[in-house]
């Protein structure tokens, strides 16, 4: 299997190229300056300059992009060039996606980050995260878009164990919504290496 991670060299993309090279995973990073690359294969591109050959040999591609403060209209047009790029072909997206966009009601129609206690700061990352989750839903590629619990902990410790859920929020039975970084990597490579959610939207937390 050859996958390739863009953000490579970002804090969860990093966590996500190392978890698939201790598997044994051929892994070629995405990266804007080839002195951030992490792994020894690497291509020096912004995520709009990729093109069909670039990508041609991988099984999978990792988008693990952040886009941040008046960034965050990028996630749309970055995840339809990505889409365009993939478009007639058998590769694989594999999306790290945001937990504002998971459902806190069964009818799918209200999201976290419409909730009246959600921070007001995140909310713009979040509906725009959505709206990519969106066009993706809309699409013929093959997508895995992994959401991560409410609490997202760059520093939070490997377990090696998380919760594998949908499309709506969860918490454990102590009323909690959380997942490390590291553990999130680990969920990710495992739905590369299983593909058991093409075309879905799924959620991980401890």
């Amino acid at each position: 299997m050859k996958i390739a991670v863009i953000g490579a060299n970002g804090k969860e993309g990093s966590l996500i190229v190392e978890e698939a090279l201790n598997r044994g995973i051929d892994v070629t990073s995405i990266v804007r300056d080839e002195k951030k690359a992490k792994t020894d294969k690497f291509l020096v591109r912004d995520v709009y300059s990729l093109k069909k050959d670039d990508v041609k040999d991988f099984d999978v591609l990792v988008d693990a992009l952040g886009f941040f403060g008046p960034n965050v209209d990028q996630y749309v047009p970055a995840t339809k060039h990505l889409i365009e790029v993939l478009e007639g072909t058998n590769i694989r997206l594999l999306v790290v996606g945001g937990a504002g966009s998971l459902y806190v009601d069964k009818d799918h129609t209200k999201q976290l980050y419409q909730a009246a206690d959600f921070p007001e700061s995140v909310k713009p990352l979040s509906e725009e995260m959505g709206k990519s989750l969106d066009v993706l839903r809309e699409s013929d590629i093959n997508w895995t878009f992994i959401s991560p619990a409410a609490s997202f902990d760059a520093k939070g410790p490997k377990t090696d164990e998380y919760v594998l859920a949908g499309e709506e929020l969860t918490f454990d039975k102590n009323g909690n919504s959380e997942i490390s970084y590291a553990d999130f990597a680990l969920a990710m490579v495992d739905e590369i290496v299983n593909a058991k959610h093409q075309k879905e939207r799924i959620s991980v937390r401890w």
